[in-house]
């Protein structure tokens, strides 16, 4: 197999090399096709079959080996066979050719070009998993990649090649008519004021309008396809129904509401969903207090003695809940009511894509809308670990009812909410050990960072187990429970077991997407592996009609993701036949609330390692920044990762304190385009911890400083103070 396939790219090697040693790249051009037009509707009409037949397997070859030139052959073939022939000739070439590049593609190029195409790979396998055929359609239809790279990337897919060849060869014919046209139109160019002829300005404007068109008409195909199954509502109550009061759902009401849309939002509980009442707004409000009992115990080393800390955590529970009472008018029925959205306090279930059906108390009623905006949001997974029936657990939604402060607290998971609530309850007195089954803390980050969060977390008393396995929850010798654990070591020893005990349980292993019981299922809306809705980068479900955003849609469960996401739902439903914004997030922040903080956006090293993509790494300690010196803050560092010898941002991560507020400068530069030069060009008051940023761009342009040219101006220097050139080497 691997000798055919050294032979294939062997053959195709020389074709390239033919094609463009022999000049034909620059043959192909609208100006030696006039000058032999002549010529070849000689030769056309003495050997028709001969010339027809050498065009078809030149444009197959091209087509099959990737070469440019197909766009350009397609208007020389209406220019030289005319409308009719050259539209019958190109359309069976142009998938042919697809067809063998395709094939090329699966038999030759599978790893390099996995590699290559990996995020295009993605999308195009989402939609084959959805709708197959009907999506290449589409792609077809509407070309979201050049025509050479869908050929490519779909001879990767599990397609069957004869599916392949007859969707595009169906696919590409609206287009290939077009530019067939386009250049019988310039093949019949006798000057230049043939340029404005109608009949060539309007082939022109046909090109520029078709992908416009084309989407039209597959929205339109969409629309058909979905009434056939579902009785389309004459007339609509709402523009959007959005099911879910959280942070999506708050933010897509408003955002419809603004632009004078009537939506109902549709809420089962309570509106703000996790961030104001079980998640953002208590973890921070509790994260305070920690810290500030914290502060107190450091504060000898500032030459300020207070004792330890009296903990009332009656009263810490209350300035929690006080800190919900009050963003609560934000997130407020009143205030939203004000804007004109109609709130509806009931469970809402999808009848078909355009009727809502919701049950408030003992009364249903049916809304009909246009559009449905699924925001339902997530809870916290439970793993089935055995014996935990017999306890009560707590997980980031009950745990805020506690009344009294937990005296032994295990935590069950090591990502950033295990973490930040661990850290919080052991400087409030609680005995915390962290049970994390992977090999460090905060999983997604780079080794370094959670090494930085472990140390920290160790010196304040906290037991950290890593690489540690829960298996169950058992009674302990003493009458209360333990969590039974399976802990390995880095030397492949037998792994030992351990059991922790503690009068409380907290799972933070992860969240799982709110999809049940919203008749998605009954319509076709599928799920990922991970639970969440597949929706594709406009966050459009399979059916054309339905969207969701937020954590039920992921991949990232942070409240600013699900704003970002919503108002790409919400735009995309009401706009989406004139214009579609697929949603980014090349330039999405995080932060993880820990002391040191952690803070990142964009790529980091674990990320860039995973998906092949070659950084630069810049690095800035802050215990050289002289603010966090005053302050006795120097535990931390700044890390930029940037394409190689160039100063684009492709990602940082920010650990210390004030992490989540410097890593904004980094997140504006990355969305508006600018690099580390610009940043290090900019203004800082000082002393501040945000110039730890500029400090981070100077060191990484004293790495990239111009050697040969300072070495010419020492030369200079020391010649103008009247020295023979040569610097302090004596060179």
């Amino acid at each position: 197999m691997t000798r055919r396939r050294l032979i294939l790219a062997a053959v195709i090697a020389l074709l390239v090399a033919a094609y463009f040693l022999s000049g034909a790249d620059q043959a192909l051009t609208l100006d030696n096709l006039q000058a032999e037009q002549a010529r070849f509707q000689a030769w056309l009409a003495a050997e028709p079959l001969t010339v027809a037949g050498g065009f078809f397997l030149i444009y197959v070859a091209i087509t099959a080996v990737s070469l440019p030139g197909a766009t350009l052959l397609t208007l020389l073939g209406g220019a030289l066979f005319g409308f009719g022939w050259g539209l019958l000739l190109i359309s069976f070439a142009s998938t042919l050719g697809a067809t063998l590049a395709a094939l090329i593609a699966r038999t030759l190029a599978r790893g390099p070009l996995e590699r290559r195409f990996a995020t295009q790979l993605e999308r195009i396998n989402a939609g084959i998993e959805r709708e197959g055929a009907f999506y290449l359609f589409t792609l077809r239809l509407i070309p979201l990649f050049p025509f050479f790279v869908i050929n490519l990337v779909m001879g990767l897919t599990r397609m069957r090649l004869t599916t392949f060849y007859w969707v595009s060869q169906l696919g590409m014919l609206p287009g290939t008519a077009v530019y067939v046209n386009a250049g019988r139109e310039l093949g019949n160019l006798e000057s230049l004021a043939g340029i404005l002829s109608p009949g060539l300005i309007g082939s022109f404007v046909l090109i520029g309008l078709f992908p416009w068109l084309a989407r039209g008409l597959v929205a339109i195909g969409k629309r058909r396809q979905l009434a056939r199954r579902f009785a389309r509502p004459a007339r609509f109550d709402q523009d959007i129904v959005v099911i879910g009061g959280g942070s999506a759902g708050l933010v897509a009401s408003y955002i419809a509401s603004a632009v004078k849309a009537r939506v109902a939002l549709v809420e089962r509980d309570r509106l703000g969903g996790d961030c104001l009442n079980t998640g953002c707004v208590p973890s921070k409000a509790l994260i305070r207090a920690a810290r500030l009992a914290n502060e107190i115990r450091e504060a000898p080393r500032y030459g300020v003695t207070a004792g330890e800390p009296e903990v009332d955590f009656t009263a810490v529970m209350g300035h929690v809940q006080r800190a919900i009472r009050e963003v609560a008018p934000h997130d407020s029925r009143e205030r939203y009511e004000g804007l004109g959205v109609e709130v509806i306090e009931g469970n809402a279930v999808l009848d078909d894509p355009w009727r809502v059906r919701i049950r408030e108390g003992e009364t249903e009623r049916v809304i009909t809308t246009r559009h449905v905006i699924i925001a339902s949001g997530a809870r916290p997974r439970v793993p089935p670990l055995p014996g935990l029936e017999a306890i009560e657990v707590l997980t980031s939604d009950n745990l805020w009812r506690l009344e009294t402060l937990p005296e032994r607290l295990v935590v069950l998971g090591g990502g950033p909410i295990g973490c930040e609530l661990g850290q919080s309850f052991a400087r409030l007195g609680s005995r915390v050990a962290l049970v994390e089954m992977g090999g460090q803390l905060l999983p997604r980050e780079d080794r370094e960072v959670a090494s930085e969060v472990e140390a920290r977390l160790g010196e304040e008393g906290l037991a950290v187990h890593l690489a540690t396995r829960a298996l169950r929850v058992v009674v302990d010798e003493g009458g209360g429970h333990a969590l039974e654990v399976e802990r390995h070591d880095a030397h492949g020893e037998e792994p030992v077991l351990e059991r922790l005990p503690f009068t409380h349980l907290l799972v933070a292993v992860g969240r799982q997407a709110n999809v049940e019981g919203l008749g998605l299922e009954a319509l076709g809306v599928e799920t990922r592996s991970d639970g969440t809705l597949a929706v594709d980068e406009s966050l459009q479900s399979v059916l054309p009609n339905v969207w969701a955003c937020g954590d039920v849609a992921g991949p990232y469960q942070l409240t600013h993701a699900s704003a970002h996401q919503a108002w790409h739902a919400t735009v995309n439903a009401l706009f989406g036949e004139l214009k579609r914004f697929r949603v980014s997030y090349r330039a999405l922040p995080a932060v993880t609330f820990t002391d040191p903080e952690v803070a990142r956006v964009g790529l980091n090293e674990r990320e860039a390692l995973a998906a092949g993509v070659e950084v630069e790494v810049t690095r800035y300690a802050l215990s050289e920044l002289d603010r966090a010196i005053a302050e006795g803050s120097t535990r931390g560092f700044v890390k930029v990762l940037t394409v190689p010898g160039r100063d684009r941002i492709l990602g940082a991560t920010i650990v210390g304190q004030g992490a989540g507020e410097m890593l904004a400068e980094f997140t504006l530069a990355m969305t508006r385009g600018i690099g580390l030069n610009k940043l290090l060009g900019t203004i800082h008051p000082y002393p501040t911890h945000s110039e730890a940023v500029k400090a981070t761009a100077g060191v990484w342009k004293n790495a990239h400083k111009p050697e040969r040219l300072l070495g010419w101006l020492a030369r200079y220097f020391a010649w103008r103070r009247g020295g023979d050139g040569a610097d302090e080497t004596g060179r």
